[in-house]
């Protein structure tokens, strides 16, 4: 049965399309068949960081409007053969897309025999993000530990809770995670970052992942290589635990604490 996954968030660059581009890859790597949208019509950031943007002819907008067929659109990801990506158009505005459109792909994907389509949201409330997040049946509310981001993803978790499907039809609505990004232990024991309880506390729920922050994200967004695919860095590790999480496996928190240098470090200041 398939699964639709929206990673959402109510502030803008707090990671959401290198969470999608990540989970996405992290399921694919798992065996799953996996499609991602881009659902941030006329910006368009996920062919970038899945590194496919010079091979969009067709977009999410042109499968809406009857431009050109779902499989003429769908790119598949040259290093992971289960994943496909669905670019949003860079030419549209917000109001090319609508509900009925919307339902029509999803339901042409879920025929397909995907297991996991993930939608990668817009920041905000506006049409695309409650498209998005409209027939999800889980969501990965992402939030960088710092009051304004957490704040906004109270508003977003009021709107999973209220104007989805699952909502409206009284089945047991969104199943909601959070995930924490840009993560420094270092400035949480200084009081400039919130804690991962801090956060828990305020949005009451359970926190499905927390990456550290990383240069490695940036320079993988660089490059067009998603981070989850770099097995060295930390931030790929906490990516895949995520994604463990998600599809139930019982995992502690990682880099929750700053690494402890060693000798010659505490010694000569490195």
């Amino acid at each position: 049965m398939t699964e639709i996954i929206v990673v959402t968030s109510g502030k803008g660059g707090v990671g959401k399309t290198t969470t999608s581009a990540s989970v996405a890859c992290g399921l694919a790597r798992r065996g799953k068949r996996v499609a991602v949208i881009d659902f941030d019509i006329g910006l368009r950031n996920l062919d970038l960081i899945m590194g496919c943007e010079r091979r969009v002819v067709y977009d999410f907008v042109n499968v809406i409007q009857g431009d050109c067929t779902l499989k003429q659109a769908l790119i598949r990801d040259k290093r992971l053969e289960t994943l496909h990506v669905l670019a949003a158009s860079q030419t549209r505005d917000k109001d090319a897309l609508t509900a009925e459109g919307v339902r029509r792909v999803l339901d042409e994907l879920i025929a397909d025999g995907f297991d996991y389509i993930v939608c990668d949201s817009p920041a905000g409330i506006e049409k695309g993000a409650h498209l998005a997040m409209y027939y999800a049946d889980r969501a990965v509310v992402v939030v960088n530990p710092e009051v304004s981001s957490v704040r906004d993803s109270d508003r977003i978790l009021g709107l999973l809770a209220s104007k989805t499907q699952r909502a409206e039809q009284g089945n047991g609505g969104v199943k909601e995670h959070l995930l924490l990004t840009r993560y420094n232990p270092r400035r949480v024991a200084s009081g400039e970052m919130m804690s991962v309880d801090d956060v828990k506390e305020i949005l009451g729920l359970d926190v499905i992942g927390v990456v550290p922050e990383s240069p490695d994200v940036l320079a993988a967004s660089n490059s067009g290589v998603p981070v989850i695919l770099n097995d060295e860095s930390d931030a790929s590790l906490a990516y895949d635990d995520a994604v463990a999480r998600l599809l139930g496996e019982n995992l502690p928190l990682r880099f929750l604490e700053e690494p402890k240098r060693g000798f010659f470090a505490r010694m000569f200041g490195g």
